[in-house]
């Protein structure tokens, strides 16, 4: 295999909700790798809003026209993931000092796991930089405006899963 045919991308995240600044790693990452698999991570310790099957839809939804973009769901460890489906790097976004501790103790770990596997860091476009899954579920639950956070596909899915009373926010 030669290393052009091996540069391929993972981006891993819990996604719950998926936002504008998701999106914009994901577009910006798929120009980087020839393929680019977006993974939502099942995470049973967590109690997510949305269902796994809920997040790959909306995955889907807004990167439709990203022809090297594959949406998937995974448990387990990330760098085993990516191992099993020749994925080579793993993409990341940085917002803050916050995320950079964090991320940068799973990229040290990582790279122990998985010497052969590269963490990728983006930093957020400017209008996304303050913006997190867990600020729009706040939002959401106040009974705020997320459409300047969200992809409209995403909002009209959220407003209509509260008007039939299926999210409890």
């Amino acid at each position: 295999m030669t290393p052009q045919e091996r540069q391929y991308g993972l981006y891993p995240g819990s996604f719950d909700t998926p936002t504008n600044g998701h999106l914009n790693i994901i577009r910006r990452a798929s120009r980087l790798f020839p393929r680019l698999c977006v993974a939502v991570a099942n995470n049973s310790a967590k109690s997510p809003l949305l269902t796994v099957e809920e997040r790959v839809l909306l995955l889907r939804q807004i990167t439709e026209d990203i022809r090297n973009v594959s949406i998937t769901a995974f448990e387990g460890l990330t760098v085993a993931y990516a191992r099993r489906n020749g994925m080579t790097a793993i993409v990341r976004g940085l917002r803050a000092v916050t995320d950079f501790e964090y991320e940068l103790q799973m990229a040290l770990t990582n790279q122990q796991l998985a010497p052969d596997i590269e963490t990728v860091y983006f930093a957020p476009a400017l209008e996304t930089s303050f913006m997190s899954s867990s600020t729009v579920r706040e939002i959401l639950h106040l009974g705020g405006d997320i459409s300047p956070f969200v992809p409209p596909q995403v909002e009209a899915f959220l407003r209509e899963k509260i008007s039939k009373g299926d999210l409890h926010v």
